[in-house]
């Protein structure tokens, strides 16, 4: 039986599967047609259409905890947006738990935010772990994200990806006790993430 760490090495990574990659523009065609269910928990990952985890409750207020603690820091240098998605290209929309974008007057009504846009992308793993790291962060790394957080609740540690370079980020730290972080590219805000593991 294929394995899911085996399936979406073959189907993201390997040239020897065959399979048919969509666009944003089909992504968003099959949810006007009804091919998506307005609400169903996608999103849309170098051409593939990847179902998202359920949110448990410990996921839930972590993200929610997270979202207050980095809106207070952030004031008026940046914007949050929670579970909203990103427009990476021609082939991937991620929706990440949390990010901080680039302030924009019309707070980015007239069209998602792109990478070029986004400052930091935080994500709450609790079941999704081994996507969110092996998937989602060399994504973010390949769009030059300048930072990315994944909060593993599961292993009780936050890994914390800085400097994209070559498709990859150069440094990477595991914190077991976060305290205050700086974030990379405003490195005026200073975060408070105590206790965001607990619990």
């Amino acid at each position: 039986m294929l394995t899911e760490e085996a399936f979406m090495k073959a189907v993201m990574h390997e040239d020897r599967i065959t399979y048919h990659r969509i666009t944003v523009d089909q992504y968003y065609r099959m949810a006007e047609v009804g091919v998506l269910a307005p609400d169903e928990r996608v999103e849309l990952i170098d051409g593939v259409i990847i179902d998202m985890a359920p949110i448990g409750s410990r996921h839930a207020g972590t993200a929610s905890q997270l979202g207050e603690v980095l809106l207070n820091a952030l004031g008026t240098r940046g914007i949050l947006r929670s579970q909203s998605p990103l427009r990476f290209g021609a082939r991937s929309e991620p929706q990440p738990d949390l990010a901080v974008l680039r302030r924009r007057e019309d707070c980015y009504k007239g069209a998602h935010p792109t990478a070029e846009d986004t400052l930091l992308i935080v994500e709450v793993s609790d079941t999704s772990a081994r996507y969110d790291l092996h998937v989602k962060v060399p994504l973010y790394a390949r769009h030059r994200i300048p930072e990315t957080w994944v909060v593993d609740l599961a292993r009780g540690v936050m890994h914390v990806y800085r400097r994209p370079e070559g498709g990859a980020y150069a440094e990477i730290s595991d914190l077991a006790e976060p305290g205050v972080l700086t974030i990379a590219a405003l490195p005026k805000v200073a975060v408070d993430l105590s206790g965001i593991l607990r619990g």
